[in-house]
Protein backbone atom coordinates (compact mmCIF):
# COMPACT_ATOMS: atom_id res chain seq x y z
CA UNK A 1 0.00 0.00 0.00
CA UNK A 2 2.64 2.03 -0.47
CA UNK A 3 2.56 4.94 -3.18
CA UNK A 4 3.97 5.16 -6.20
CA UNK A 5 5.83 8.11 -8.16
CA UNK A 6 4.74 9.32 -11.51
CA UNK A 7 6.43 12.26 -11.99
CA UNK A 8 8.73 14.27 -9.81
CA UNK A 9 10.99 17.32 -10.67
CA UNK A 10 12.39 20.23 -7.88
CA UNK A 11 9.26 21.93 -7.20
CA UNK A 12 6.46 18.94 -8.06
CA UNK A 13 5.42 15.14 -6.99
CA UNK A 14 2.61 13.12 -8.71
CA UNK A 15 1.63 9.74 -7.03
CA UNK A 16 -0.17 7.09 -7.69
CA UNK A 17 -2.39 6.88 -4.47
CA UNK A 18 -3.59 3.04 -3.80
CA UNK A 19 -6.49 1.85 -2.26
CA UNK A 20 -7.12 2.27 1.85
CA UNK A 21 -4.75 5.01 2.00
CA UNK A 22 -5.69 8.34 3.29
CA UNK A 23 -4.38 11.17 2.33
CA UNK A 24 -4.33 12.80 6.23
CA UNK A 25 -5.14 12.37 9.84
CA UNK A 26 -7.97 14.29 11.16
CA UNK A 27 -7.30 14.30 14.35
CA UNK A 28 -10.08 11.59 15.68
CA UNK A 29 -7.86 8.53 13.88
CA UNK A 30 -5.16 7.42 15.53
CA UNK A 31 -1.71 8.97 14.16
CA UNK A 32 1.57 6.65 13.72
CA UNK A 33 4.43 7.55 15.40
CA UNK A 34 7.81 7.94 14.33
CA UNK A 35 6.86 8.98 11.03
CA UNK A 36 9.92 11.38 10.20
CA UNK A 37 12.93 9.94 9.84
CA UNK A 38 16.20 11.89 10.01
CA UNK A 39 17.41 14.12 7.22
CA UNK A 40 19.98 11.44 6.00
CA UNK A 41 17.52 9.28 5.27
CA UNK A 42 15.43 11.88 3.12
CA UNK A 43 15.49 9.03 0.11
CA UNK A 44 14.67 5.86 1.33
CA UNK A 45 11.64 4.27 2.42
CA UNK A 46 12.99 3.78 6.01
CA UNK A 47 10.67 5.87 7.82
CA UNK A 48 7.77 5.10 6.16
CA UNK A 49 8.14 1.53 6.89
CA UNK A 50 9.04 1.88 10.46
CA UNK A 51 6.22 3.90 11.47
CA UNK A 52 5.04 2.63 14.26
CA UNK A 53 1.51 2.20 15.48
CA UNK A 54 -1.56 3.91 14.69
CA UNK A 55 -2.69 4.27 10.58
CA UNK A 56 0.17 5.25 8.28
CA UNK A 57 -1.03 8.24 5.83
CA UNK A 58 0.21 9.52 2.74
CA UNK A 59 1.23 12.32 4.54
CA UNK A 60 3.41 10.16 6.87
CA UNK A 61 5.50 9.29 3.46
CA UNK A 62 5.29 12.40 2.23
CA UNK A 63 7.68 13.53 5.45
CA UNK A 64 8.93 10.25 5.84
CA UNK A 65 10.83 10.66 1.78
CA UNK A 66 10.73 14.08 1.84
CA UNK A 67 11.43 15.73 5.48
CA UNK A 68 12.51 19.14 4.49
CA UNK A 69 8.90 19.95 2.81
CA UNK A 70 7.01 19.21 6.13
CA UNK A 71 6.11 22.78 6.23
CA UNK A 72 4.91 23.23 2.30
CA UNK A 73 1.23 24.57 2.67
CA UNK A 74 -1.39 25.27 4.72
CA UNK A 75 -1.48 23.12 8.26
CA UNK A 76 -4.66 22.70 9.73
CA UNK A 77 -5.80 22.00 12.94
CA UNK A 78 -8.05 19.34 14.74
CA UNK A 79 -10.96 19.47 17.36
CA UNK A 80 -8.77 19.65 19.97
CA UNK A 81 -6.24 22.22 18.30
CA UNK A 82 -3.58 19.93 17.75
CA UNK A 83 -1.41 20.89 14.22
CA UNK A 84 -2.45 18.75 11.77
CA UNK A 85 0.64 19.09 9.11
CA UNK A 86 -0.45 18.97 5.16
CA UNK A 87 3.15 18.98 3.55
CA UNK A 88 2.53 20.10 -0.01
CA UNK A 89 -1.15 18.66 -0.17
CA UNK A 90 -3.14 20.94 -2.40
CA UNK A 91 -5.90 18.58 -3.10
CA UNK A 92 -7.28 15.21 -1.42
CA UNK A 93 -8.73 11.58 -2.91
CA UNK A 94 -10.72 9.35 -0.88
CA UNK A 95 -9.53 6.80 0.80
CA UNK A 96 -10.48 4.18 -1.26
CA UNK A 97 -9.79 6.39 -4.64
CA UNK A 98 -6.76 5.73 -6.18
CA UNK A 99 -4.75 7.39 -8.92
CA UNK A 100 -2.79 10.41 -9.74
CA UNK A 101 -2.49 13.34 -6.77
CA UNK A 102 -0.41 16.28 -6.84
CA UNK A 103 2.20 17.04 -4.37
CA UNK A 104 4.20 20.44 -3.94
CA UNK A 105 7.67 20.47 -2.64
CA UNK A 106 7.89 24.61 -2.36
CA UNK A 107 5.78 26.99 -1.28
CA UNK A 108 5.48 29.23 -4.52
CA UNK A 109 4.72 25.44 -6.19
CA UNK A 110 2.12 25.12 -3.53
CA UNK A 111 0.97 28.68 -4.10
CA UNK A 112 0.71 28.32 -8.06
CA UNK A 113 -1.17 24.82 -8.13
CA UNK A 114 -3.51 26.57 -5.30
CA UNK A 115 -4.39 29.36 -7.36
CA UNK A 116 -5.02 26.81 -10.56
CA UNK A 117 -7.38 24.42 -8.87
CA UNK A 118 -8.92 28.11 -7.59
CA UNK A 119 -9.43 29.10 -11.01
CA UNK A 120 -10.34 25.66 -12.50
CA UNK A 121 -7.14 25.67 -14.54
CA UNK A 122 -5.82 21.84 -13.25
CA UNK A 123 -7.75 19.49 -15.21
CA UNK A 124 -8.79 16.33 -13.77
CA UNK A 125 -9.74 13.01 -15.30
CA UNK A 126 -10.85 10.16 -13.34
CA UNK A 127 -12.78 7.00 -14.51
CA UNK A 128 -15.07 5.30 -12.43
CA UNK A 129 -17.72 2.67 -12.54
CA UNK A 130 -21.83 3.55 -12.09
CA UNK A 131 -24.37 0.99 -11.51
CA UNK A 132 -26.95 0.77 -14.54
CA UNK A 133 -26.09 1.56 -18.51
CA UNK A 134 -26.42 5.07 -18.80
CA UNK A 135 -27.94 5.91 -22.00
CA UNK A 136 -26.10 9.72 -23.30
CA UNK A 137 -23.19 9.11 -24.14
CA UNK A 138 -21.87 12.09 -22.57
CA UNK A 139 -23.78 14.73 -20.15
CA UNK A 140 -23.21 17.41 -17.58
CA UNK A 141 -24.22 17.09 -14.37
CA UNK A 142 -24.91 20.81 -12.69
CA UNK A 143 -26.49 20.59 -9.69
CA UNK A 144 -25.18 22.66 -6.14
CA UNK A 145 -24.57 20.13 -3.33
CA UNK A 146 -25.17 20.95 0.31
CA UNK A 147 -25.62 18.96 3.15
CA UNK A 148 -27.09 15.66 3.89
CA UNK A 149 -29.74 16.31 6.23
CA UNK A 150 -29.51 12.04 7.09
CA UNK A 151 -26.23 11.99 7.47
CA UNK A 152 -23.48 14.21 8.95
CA UNK A 153 -21.03 12.15 6.87
CA UNK A 154 -22.77 12.49 3.80
CA UNK A 155 -23.48 15.72 1.54
CA UNK A 156 -26.24 15.75 -1.39
CA UNK A 157 -27.41 17.24 -4.51
CA UNK A 158 -30.97 16.76 -4.19
CA UNK A 159 -34.28 18.07 -2.57
CA UNK A 160 -33.97 18.49 1.12
CA UNK A 161 -29.76 19.55 1.48
CA UNK A 162 -29.02 21.98 3.49
CA UNK A 163 -26.90 24.88 4.70
CA UNK A 164 -24.73 26.26 1.97
CA UNK A 165 -25.44 24.73 -1.39
CA UNK A 166 -22.51 25.40 -3.44
CA UNK A 167 -21.89 25.16 -7.12
CA UNK A 168 -20.79 21.56 -8.78
CA UNK A 169 -20.50 20.80 -12.26
CA UNK A 170 -19.45 17.40 -13.21
CA UNK A 171 -18.68 16.78 -17.05
CA UNK A 172 -18.52 12.87 -17.69
CA UNK A 173 -18.62 10.19 -20.71
CA UNK A 174 -19.50 6.79 -21.50
CA UNK A 175 -16.39 4.91 -22.72
CA UNK A 176 -18.37 1.16 -22.32
CA UNK A 177 -21.72 -0.32 -21.16
CA UNK A 178 -22.62 -4.04 -20.44
CA UNK A 179 -24.29 -6.08 -17.93
CA UNK A 180 -25.63 -3.73 -16.08
CA UNK A 181 -23.11 -1.33 -15.30
CA UNK A 182 -21.46 1.52 -17.70
CA UNK A 183 -17.87 2.77 -17.13
CA UNK A 184 -17.46 6.81 -17.12
CA UNK A 185 -14.70 9.15 -17.58
CA UNK A 186 -15.07 12.22 -15.28
CA UNK A 187 -14.41 15.48 -15.34
CA UNK A 188 -15.01 17.74 -12.07
CA UNK A 189 -14.95 21.52 -13.08
CA UNK A 190 -15.51 22.10 -9.25
CA UNK A 191 -13.81 20.45 -6.10
CA UNK A 192 -16.82 20.06 -3.98
CA UNK A 193 -16.42 17.07 -0.96
CA UNK A 194 -17.61 13.99 -2.82
CA UNK A 195 -18.66 15.78 -6.21
CA UNK A 196 -18.58 13.05 -8.07
CA UNK A 197 -19.94 10.35 -5.76
CA UNK A 198 -23.10 12.87 -4.88
CA UNK A 199 -23.49 13.97 -8.61
CA UNK A 200 -24.21 10.29 -9.92
CA UNK A 201 -26.11 9.47 -6.85
CA UNK A 202 -28.23 12.35 -7.42
CA UNK A 203 -28.99 11.18 -11.33
CA UNK A 204 -29.86 7.56 -9.87
CA UNK A 205 -26.02 6.16 -11.36
CA UNK A 206 -24.28 5.76 -8.18
CA UNK A 207 -20.59 4.50 -8.06
CA UNK A 208 -20.06 1.04 -7.64
CA UNK A 209 -18.90 -0.19 -4.21
CA UNK A 210 -19.67 3.12 -2.60
CA UNK A 211 -20.68 1.90 1.43
CA UNK A 212 -21.70 5.12 1.87
CA UNK A 213 -23.88 6.63 -1.18
CA UNK A 214 -25.07 3.25 -1.91
CA UNK A 215 -24.35 1.08 0.24
CA UNK A 216 -25.81 -2.78 0.27
CA UNK A 217 -25.37 -3.22 -3.15
CA UNK A 218 -23.60 -5.80 -4.48
CA UNK A 219 -22.07 -5.79 -8.09
CA UNK A 220 -20.28 -8.56 -10.30
CA UNK A 221 -17.62 -6.97 -11.18
CA UNK A 222 -15.42 -8.09 -8.42
CA UNK A 223 -14.83 -4.52 -6.95
CA UNK A 224 -14.18 -4.46 -3.44
CA UNK A 225 -14.23 -0.75 -2.71
CA UNK A 226 -15.28 2.36 -4.58
CA UNK A 227 -14.87 2.31 -8.08
CA UNK A 228 -13.21 5.12 -8.39
CA UNK A 229 -9.75 6.21 -10.15
CA UNK A 230 -7.66 9.27 -11.15
CA UNK A 231 -7.03 8.88 -14.18
CA UNK A 232 -4.93 11.85 -14.60
CA UNK A 233 -4.23 15.50 -13.79
CA UNK A 234 -2.83 18.25 -15.92
CA UNK A 235 -1.13 21.62 -14.07
CA UNK A 236 1.01 23.91 -15.24
CA UNK A 237 4.88 24.02 -13.73
CA UNK A 238 6.30 27.88 -12.36
CA UNK A 239 7.94 28.27 -15.38
CA UNK A 240 4.69 28.09 -17.79
CA UNK A 241 4.86 24.62 -19.06
CA UNK A 242 2.26 22.08 -19.24
CA UNK A 243 2.70 18.81 -17.66
CA UNK A 244 -0.29 15.77 -18.23
CA UNK A 245 1.01 13.10 -15.93
CA UNK A 246 -1.41 9.53 -16.38
CA UNK A 247 -1.93 6.59 -13.23
CA UNK A 248 -2.09 3.25 -14.81
CA UNK A 249 -5.17 1.32 -13.71
CA UNK A 250 -5.01 -0.94 -10.14
CA UNK A 251 -4.97 -3.92 -10.47
CA UNK A 252 -9.17 -4.76 -9.98
CA UNK A 253 -9.90 -2.09 -12.38
CA UNK A 254 -8.50 -3.92 -15.04
CA UNK A 255 -10.19 -6.83 -13.44
CA UNK A 256 -13.51 -4.97 -13.90
CA UNK A 257 -13.01 -3.85 -17.25
CA UNK A 258 -12.11 -7.52 -18.54
CA UNK A 259 -15.62 -8.19 -16.94
CA UNK A 260 -17.52 -5.45 -18.15
CA UNK A 261 -17.26 -6.51 -21.66
CA UNK A 262 -17.82 -10.26 -20.89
Amino acid sequence: MEPEILYEDKEVLVINKPAGLIVHGDGKTKPARNATPASTASHTNAGWHNVAGGEKTLVDWVLAKYPKIKEVGEPGRSANGEIIYRPGVVHRLDRETTGAMIIAKTQKSFENLKAQFKDHLIIKKYEAFVYGEIKKDNGSIDRPIGRSAKDFRMWSAQRGARGEMREAITNYKVISRGNGYSLLEVMPKTGRTHQIRVHFKAISYPLVGDSLYAPNRENSLGLKRLALHSKSVTFTDLKGKSHEVVAPYPEDFKEAIKLLSQ
